[in-house]
């Protein structure tokens, strides 16, 4: 396609943006319908004579994949025959209407969404889409195996609009809009944290389908463990986080929030630590890691003394961070220089 570029980004962050501006008018639905499936898999498309123009931005972090799209009217279908020919689409897309309206059919429901408004649907089963007014969408594309759902429990969630009236929506619709909005500078880490964020909350919603009650019940339980994670993981630099100001942010008392992290099998201690040392483990692998002491990434991620951080993280992954450091720079050291001596066969056999 030749209207599309490709972004390598900072790190490992993979941009892709499409725009249909340039091409003729002749050519705009093959290439639209190409860059859609391209993006959210293949589907029949209609789009109006008078449309002249659309853009796809897509970033893709990790199992996660973000995108924008701007387009005039269209009207999508996704058949029983195209779910058939599929291979290895197996997704579900969380899908924000940031700007015009929305008509969505799945699993025998129709909803009309409004802006402001989420909705869901499985890539794994026909689709209809119609978006009749010039429009902007904010979307998660995820694998259903990410969300640890059977295609039972995604069934209860597509179709059905979800705004800030609810809890869930609320919480969800930041992280989503976050998420897409900044992925071309999002730190794969950072994206994939917030990534499950959001899987964490999708997990809530079908239990609340399922006919939860959402106050005392597990899901709301869920709700809770996910916003208190995410304060976690939005304070780990902060080497005053401790269970007593995680339990003030979120006006509950000690108790109650070490009850909550029984059920996870940790302590509220235990869980921040480890989520300090996989920040420290993804810091210390980078390309520029020679650059920083191993002090510095200590203290970066919260830990006051690096002598405590070298033993706990050696206790952690049987390794100490310089150790962990040098091997993976020396794998990727020894990738390069196979790369080398493969690229100068091919130059002695051309």
């Amino acid at each position: 396609m030749p209207t599309h570029l490709t972004t390598p980004g900072a790190g490992p962050v993979n941009s892709t943006y499409y725009s249909a501006d340039t091409v003729p008018i002749a050519r705009r639905r093959a290439f639209w319908r190409e860059a859609l499936a391209r993006t959210f898999g293949a589907v029949d498309i209609s789009v109006p004579d008078e449309v002249r123009s659309g853009t796809i931005d897509t970033t893709v972090l990790g199992r996660v994949q973000a995108v924008t799209v701007k387009s005039e009217p269209q009207f999508a279908r996704r058949t029983r025959r195209l779910v058939a020919c599929a291979d290895n689409e197996d997704f579900v897309v969380v899908k924000l209407l940031s700007r015009g309206s929305a008509r969505i059919e799945q699993d025998a429901r129709e909803s009309v969404v409004r802006p402001g408004q989420l909705f869901v649907y499985d890539m794994a089963r026909p689709i209809r889409l119609d978006l009749p007014e010039p429009f902007q969408t904010k979307s998660l594309v995820l694998p259903r195996a990410a969300l640890g759902l059977d295609e039972s429990d995604v069934a209860r969630i597509t179709a059905t609009p979800i705004g800030s009236e609810s809890a869930i929506g609320r919480l969800l619709s930041p992280f989503l809009s976050q998420l897409v909005d900044t992925a071309e500078t999002c730190p794969e880490a950072v994206g994939e944290l917030v990534g499950r964020n959001v899987i964490d909350l999708l997990t809530v919603l079908a239990d609340e389908r399922r006919g939860a009650d959402t106050v005392d019940s597990a899901s709301g339980t869920r709700v809770l463990l996910t916003r208190i994670r995410a304060f976690i993981d939005a304070s780990l630099t902060d080497p005053d986080l401790t269970p007593e100001r995680v339990a003030r942010a979120h006006h509950i008392s000690v108790r109650y929030l070490h009850k909550l992290f029984e059920g996870e099998g940790i302590t509220v201690g235990r869980w921040i630590q480890r989520r300090r040392l996989e920040e420290c483990r993804r810091m210390l692998a980078r390309r520029n890691a020679a650059d920083i002491t191993i002090a510095g990434v200590a203290h970066r991620w919260g830990f006051t003394s690096a002598s405590h951080f070298s033993r706990v993280f050696r206790a952690a992954y049987g390794q100490s961070p310089v150790d962990w450091r040098n091997s993976v720079a020396a794998g990727r050291g020894a990738r390069f220089h196979a790369a080398e001596l493969e690229e100068k066969a091919r130059d002695r056999v051309v």
